[in-house]
């Protein structure tokens, strides 16, 4: 669509669902969320990981997200030519959008097999983490996480690569 002229560089959308949708602007405390998340998570990773920041996943061939955090597999210079197809962890930092989130995002995220995806919810000040993805028919993309627990700032969360994150160091 940017090579036909209808989209811009500039344009900041995603692809969801084969729907192109548009992205609001950032409010500080997202923003705030998305930097303590990529710290937090670069603590814990090991060398074949790697955090990716509000860039692209090519997840199916009806969607490009473009989550606000990312852990995959590999260096980054793997996807120069390529986005990844797949994530270890999802991070999306979530205020007015956290209905969308939950159920739009964490429905293909879950189809695409990511094996977890938090949701900073910046309305409630907590973590809601989702795991298991498992088919089911009732949400949006016919898939959905089977286990789903919330986490106060004074919990602390396993990553699903080893090593425990704070969630006071994930909230603004």
């Amino acid at each position: 669509m940017v090579d036909a002229g209808v989209l811009t560089e500039n344009d900041r959308v995603e692809l969801v669902g084969g729907e192109i949708l548009t992205v609001t602007p950032q409010k500080s405390a997202h923003a705030t969320a998305v930097v303590l998340a990529g710290d937090a998570l670069r603590s814990v990773l090991t060398p074949k990981l790697h955090v990716r920041t509000q860039l692209p996943l090519a997840l199916g061939d009806d969607s490009e997200p473009e989550p606000d955090i990312a852990v995959v597999q590999g260096s980054t210079r793997e996807y120069r030519d390529a986005h990844p197809q797949s994530a270890l962890l999802i991070i999306e930092a979530s205020g007015s959008a956290l209905a969308f989130d939950r159920h739009v995002k964490g429905s293909l995220y879950a189809r695409e097999n990511v094996a977890e995806c938090w949701i900073v919810n910046l309305v409630e000040s907590v973590v809601e983490v989702y795991r298991d993805p498992a088919e089911d028919p009732t949400a949006r993309f016919g898939w959905s996480y089977g286990r789903s627990a919330r986490f106060t700032r004074t919990d602390s969360i396993a990553s699903p690569f080893g090593g425990a994150v704070l969630v006071a160091d994930l909230l603004p």
